[in-house]
């Protein structure tokens, strides 16, 4: 079977999709290629997620017919939104808004690039907007009974005028009363995947507060404090025998800037077992918002 890194995008070119027309490739994932796409019934760049039926197997079609259903649900400024959902004869494929910026992930490592060893982190003002938007986005996810199960820098847009984060790549994404099978495989980024999620038990909200408070600790700091490892299954390991004690210091111990309040906030978020976390997205951006105003950032 072709995967999808060595699948020839340029054949669907010109392609239509629904009411759009394919323009170029914007980027690759496991799953799917977005392009970049014109909407002839509004006349506007959007974009498209293919995924081509030559790659399918009956679960990466679930899981991407799932992506579809759960965020075209969703109506919130910081989630990407959905406009259409459909398929042709090749591929299956969901339009939505072209976002003109670049990934949280890209920002973080254009910081980690100064020479000046304290500007290695973005600014604790700008982490702390980024996250209280986006904790909000996900509490309104899961209110709407809908679990990211992969948020990471890579899946945070900053749109490029407004600074906005959006939320994309619902690509994994379990609605919370699934009783299938599906719904209980492992899927997520191992550095960010909460233990419950990992040993492939039933996860809620809680298992997206761990991996948000895992990358607003990484903002935070030039590098995370974690045990070495050779492989993404050794880091999976590693993280389920610490049982709590997986990043090796506190953020205070590795950024001198960071304090006890916020140790206490990130260790909250990422506790290992998930009653000890954040209950939900709005608890944790309550203490940011109370740490943002106490502090006059």
């Amino acid at each position: 079977m072709t995967t999808i890194a060595a699948y020839n995008a340029e054949r669907l070119i010109g392609t239509q999709v629904g009411t759009s027309i394919i323009i170029k490739e914007l980027a690759r994932g496991g799953m799917a290629i977005v392009f970049i796409a014109f909407q002839k019934s509004l006349k506007r760049q959007i974009a498209v997620k293919v995924l081509p039926k030559s790659l399918i197997t009956a679960k990466s079609a679930e899981l991407f017919q799932q992506e579809a259903e759960a965020v075209a649900i969703l109506s919130h400024p910081n989630i990407i939104p959905v406009y259409e959902v459909g398929e042709t004869d090749d591929f299956l494929f969901i339009t939505m808004q072209l976002v003109q910026g670049n990934t949280l992930a890209q920002y973080m490592q254009f910081a980690q690039k100064n020479p000046i060893p304290s500007r290695r982190v973005l600014p604790l003002p700008a982490t702390l907007r980024v996250m209280i938007q986006m904790l909000d986005a996900l509490d309104y996810a899961h209110s709407q009974g809908i679990v990211h199960r992969d948020i990471k820098p890579g899946n945070i847009m900053i749109e490029k005028h407004s600074r906005r984060p959006l939320v994309t790549d619902f690509g994994i994404v379990q609605v919370l009363n699934s009783d299938t099978e599906a719904a209980k495989a492992v899927h997520g980024t191992p550095l960010y995947m909460a233990p419950e999620q990992i040993l492939g038990q039933d996860v809620d909200g809680r298992a997206d507060i761990y991996a948000a408070g895992t990358m607003f600790y990484q903002m935070l700091v030039a590098e995370l404090p974690l045990p070495e490892f050779k492989s993404k299954t050794d880091l999976l390991k590693h993280k389920i025998l610490s049982r709590g004690n997986f990043f090796l210091k506190k953020p205070s111990e590795v950024n001198p800037a960071i304090d006890q309040e916020m140790d206490r906030i990130i260790g909250k978020a990422t506790a290992f077992e998930p009653d000890q976390r954040y209950g939900s997205g709005r608890d944790f951006l309550g203490d940011l918002e109370q740490y943002q105003r106490q502090r006059r950032l």
